[in-house]
């Protein structure tokens, strides 16, 4: 049933395709826009279309295929590879990211690179950026490292360099961010370092400077096909129009209703220009949904509707109808997330599989309640939050040495490990080290090499750094092992193992830790059988949120919207459909409010759903210690009556089991009532507007003296009820 070059043969690659799919998968020349709706089954058209321009038009060595996660291109690599055989082994799958890395490394005098460039993750840019703002001689409490980060990294997907930021700047604090903006590309540069946004920037900028590597790039990749096209920002859009200006062989798959990052410089003009820009380009739409029943997708279908950019398409499936999409209303948090657990034990007690299930939220501060009451209910979950193994700080140490070791240029990672484990060398010593460096224009590396070099250190200071020395000088040829090896040698002689074996008997979780980013290690070269330490650091760089996830292992899965992306589940609970949560909006007037974007948010989250879908809003909700009354999302309202079920819990016929006071609440709380003075030891002497006793737990507005207004929840608000007499006269007069 296979061809001589291990490609499956026609029956074998288009027997179990829809017509639309089928047209999509024929089409081997020129430009190809496939608007695949939510579950439509555009993985599957991918790869069929990418072995089909291997059995017809090309070779697999020429063709491309990229999407935006490392979990789906893995996914989209095997799937290649259980039809294709060899021949799947031989295209390029990959991210973004990971090719413009690759390609870096490869031409990196032509970017104007060092050999020996690191790629520095989030945490140690803050670090980058906190000094960058110390450079440019501001103070970091009016500067915010996190904020000017954010401001540079959109620039960068917008394909502004710094002294394009610079010349574009037009008011005093747009300037201001430019110096900032120049100081922490100097860092960079001088630390050998890229951010995550320069891999695609300086990628985007090299193609368009350097037509010989352009037409390189485009006699190898002969056919381009584009993932989640809707997601790309300006530096990869340039990327991929340049690498097919000639051929014109792009093949851009996605869904305008699923562009869901702007905020980090998507731009969905780009799907949706899509026709504009390639003259003559086939559109295919696919439009049956494989993965959710009528209800979930009808519910979804009528709350896109409402957007206004967006190409028109009509999902319909042959699944069951299926239930009806509830919409729960609880009186707080902490109902809401009680309600899941007990909902979610009865499952576990009637033995369905857990794994099965997701929770999604529009804030990851969401999270906390669903885990105390997961916690509390032994229901036994994961968090998708897979970088947040590696920014743990026993595993953040490891891989400064690791980063160090391939580019001793790199002071954040030198600065890091100096001292750890302590050996030592102060940060007396550290700072005279660098002011020493920065007095003659040098690397703060060279006198670590050379500490008798730096007059102002002390005798006993120089021993001590000149051993640190001797040790990174042993573990340079760590480097050329295996990463699994050369990880076991790094910590073994850096001290790191015998500092955590010392903590072993009070908290062994470091430890255990470092031992899995082993494990990791190991599983990365049983995949990849050659690669180097350089090779790991590389995969470990590019890593996502939902890299992590363990499938199929009896866990309950929490997650953002957003990494909720490309996943499915047959049961999903979205918690948190409140205004301001979802839509999100930090503010009334806020310029970065995107109702159609939050929308699309939206959307994505229900088409995740198989089988089941729960959307849930609160009445109150703690907000920075206080509880605020919450008004429903505007989009509930959008949903069509007849496919929703209200279930309210604080209305009539509630569960009165859920109803009763908390234990803890005040032994005078019969006495509260409209119109009572209580007394809050920071905000003082305040009146009762409203209060209720119908929830979980007691709400109350308060009106203080100064003419402000808060809403508190007894018995975390230090609230005391205070008698007429207590207080002098008029004091109460507001």
């Amino acid at each position: 049933m296979f061809t001589a070059s291990g490609i499956p043969n026609t029956d074998e690659l288009f027997s179990d395709l829809t017509d639309d799919q089928a047209q999509a998968v024929r089409h081997t020349d020129g430009p190809l826009l496939v608007l695949a709706g939510a579950g439509c089954g555009k993985t599957r058209v991918i790869t069929r279309r990418a072995l089909n321009l291997a059995r017809t038009v090309t070779s697999p060595h020429n063709i491309l295929a990229i999407t935006f996660t490392n979990k789906a291109a893995s996914e989209m690599r095997e799937r290649i590879m259980v039809l294709g055989g060899r021949a799947g082994s031989e295209m390029t799958v990959c991210t973004f990211h990971s090719l413009c890395y690759r390609l870096l490394r490869i031409h990196h005098e032509r970017a104007g690179l060092p050999d020996d460039f690191t790629v520095f993750d989030s945490a140690d840019q803050r670090k980058i950026a906190k000094a960058a703002v110390a450079r440019a001689h501001l103070s970091a409490e009016n500067w915010s490292p996190a904020r000017v980060q954010s401001l540079i990294s959109n620039a960068k997907n917008s394909m502004v360099t710094a002294s394009i930021y610079a010349e574009q700047a037009v008011d005093w604090s747009e300037r201001t961010v430019a110096k900032v903006y120049e100081a922490y590309e100097a860092i960079l540069s001088e630390q050998h370092g890229v951010d995550f946004d320069d891999l695609l920037l300086k990628m985007a900028l090299l193609l368009k400077q350097d037509e010989d590597l352009r037409q390189c790039l485009e006699r190898r990749y002969s056919h381009v096909l584009i993932d989640e096209y809707q997601d790309t920002n300006s530096a990869q859009y340039l990327i991929a129009h340049l690498i097919t200006e000639q051929n014109k062989n792009i093949c851009a798959t996605g869904d305008p209703d699923q562009s869901i990052y702007g905020w980090r410089g998507a731009d969905i003009g780009n799907i949706l220009r899509f026709e504009e820009d390639h003259a003559g380009a086939q559109v295919v739409r696919l439009e049956r949904n494989y993965r959710s029943t009528q209800r979930i997708l009808s519910a979804a279908s009528a709350l896109i509707e409402h957007n206004q950019q967006r190409k028109e398409k009509t999902l319909w499936t042959k699944n069951d109808e299926g239930a009806r999409v509830r919409v729960l209303l609880t009186d707080d948090a902490g109902e809401e997330s009680s309600t899941i657990a007990d909902e979610l034990a009865a499952r576990r007690d009637r033995g369905e599989d857990l794994s099965d299930v997701a929770v999604f939220y529009r804030l990851n501060s969401l999270s906390r309640a669903v885990e105390e009451a997961f916690l509390k209910t032994g229901i036994a979950y994961q968090v998708a939050r897979g970088v947040e193994f590696y920014n743990r700080k026993e595993i953040k140490d490891v891989l400064a040495y690791v980063r160090l070791l391939i580019n001793v240029h790199d002071e954040v990672s030198l600065t890091r490990i100096i001292n750890t484990p302590t050996r030592g060398i102060g940060k007396t010593t550290i700072d005279r080290i660098i002011a020493h460096a920065r007095s003659l224009e040098k690397e703060m590396f060279e006198f670590v090499f050379e500490p008798q070099s730096v007059p102002t250190l002390k005798r006993a200071a120089v021993a001590k750094v000149a051993a640190f020395a001797t040790l990174l000088g042993g573990l340079r040829h760590a480097i050329d092992e295996s990463p699994s090896t050369a990880l076991a040698r790094i910590i073994s002689e850096s001290g790191l193992q015998a500092d955590m074996n010392k903590l072993a008997e009070v908290d062994s979780d470091p430890l255990d830790n470092v031992n899995e980013l082993i494990n990791a290690a190991t599983a990365f070269e049983q995949e990849h059988s050659e690669a180097t330490l350089r090779d790991w650091m590389e995969y470990t760089s590019l890593l996502g949120d939902v890299d992590s996830i363990e499938e199929g292992d009896g866990r309950v899965t929490l997650m953002t919207l957003h990494a909720a992306k490309g996943l499915e589940f047959p049961v999903v609970y979205m918690i948190g459909l409140e205004d301001g949560l979802l839509p999100f909006q930090r503010e009334p007037g806020d310029p970065t409010y995107d109702e159609e974007e939050e929308r699309r948010l939206c959307f994505v989250g229900m088409t995740r759903a198989k089988r089941e879908l729960t959307l849930s809003h609160c009445d109150y909700r703690m907000v920075r210690g206080v509880s605020e009354r919450k008004t429903k999302s505007a989009f509930l309202d959008e949903l069509p009556a007849g496919e929703i079920e209200k279930v309210d819990l604080i209305g009539e016929g509630a569960d009165s089991s859920r109803r009763g006071w908390l234990d803890d609440l005040p032994d005078d709380i019969e006495e509260w009532a409209q119109g009572s003075l209580v007394r809050h030891d920071e905000r003082g002497i305040g009146r009762i507007v409203w209060i209720r006793r119908n929830g979980a737990q007691v709400h109350l507005e308060v009106q203080f003296q100064t003419g402000a207004s808060r809403t508190f929840v007894l018995p975390f608000a230090d609230l005391q009820l205070v008698d007429f007499d207590e207080i002098s006269e008029g004091a109460f007069d507001f």
